[in-house]
């Protein structure tokens, strides 16, 4: 949540409920990944609520680089590697796998580069009307394809998956995607986290889904 640190703190408390819901629900290994994504959004959150007390309060300030750098680092660089690969995990027929390996590695190429830049190049986080912007001096044009990528990285992979309801998944993250960009542009990064809740109720529900419908993997080949 983004528009003041109780929203943020409350939001990542609520995330962090439905994470350990949605967790519970998982049969294997391989479902864990992709079950604890309403439990990272909401240890993000958090940190973004931290965010807003170092920013609004003097006493807070020490909290602000790390729990800015803390933020961004979820946001940016676990986001374009965790959501396909989780997804990969998850996926058992063949030529669906492969396209999923093909973003996870697509993925994994934006969460390292988006590394190197919020490594290399200066960040900073400011409150600007009722949301905080994070000012990053990462450069322009490998930005702007950055940008397209990790759009791809984290949407595209719902939809290629053969896990029933896994496209509502990504249905949620492209219309807060979408929304995002059209009314709050300024602030993407922080308000596309607004919609996290949202993000991880569908989680919850694909992980109810997989709950139901689950034969391990032996049984399957005996069969």
């Amino acid at each position: 949540m983004c528009f003041s640190a109780n929203a943020s703190f409350g939001a990542g408390i609520v995330l962090v409920t439905i994470g350990v819901a949605s967790i519970k629900k998982s049969q294997h290994s391989s479902q864990l990944l992709f079950a604890s994504i309403p439990l990272i959004f909401g240890i993000q959150q958090i940190s973004e609520g931290f965010v807003w007390l170092s920013l609004t309060y003097q006493g807070w300030s020490f909290l602000r680089w790390p729990m800015t750098y803390t933020f961004l680092f979820f946001a940016q660089i676990v986001w374009p590697f965790w959501v396909p690969y989780s997804i990969l995990k998850l996926e058992r027929d063949r030529k669906r796998k492969q396209i999923e390996r093909i973003l996870t590695v697509l993925g994994a190429s934006v969460s390292l580069y988006l590394a190197y830049c919020l490594i290399s190049y200066y960040v900073e986080a400011k409150i600007l009307g009722l949301h905080i912007s994070y000012q990053q001096d990462y450069p322009a044009g490998l930005s702007r394809y950055g940008g397209v990528l990790y759009v791809i990285a984290t949407i595209v992979p719902p939809f290629f998956s053969g896990i029933k309801r896994m496209w509502s998944v990504g249905m949620a993250i492209l219309i807060s995607y979408i929304i995002t960009a059209i009314f709050y542009e300024d602030y993407i990064v922080s308000v596309w986290c607004f919609f996290a809740s949202v993000i991880s109720i569908t989680v919850l529900a694909v992980m109810h889904q997989i709950k139901k419908s689950y034969v391990p993997a032996n049984l399957v080949q005996a069969l």
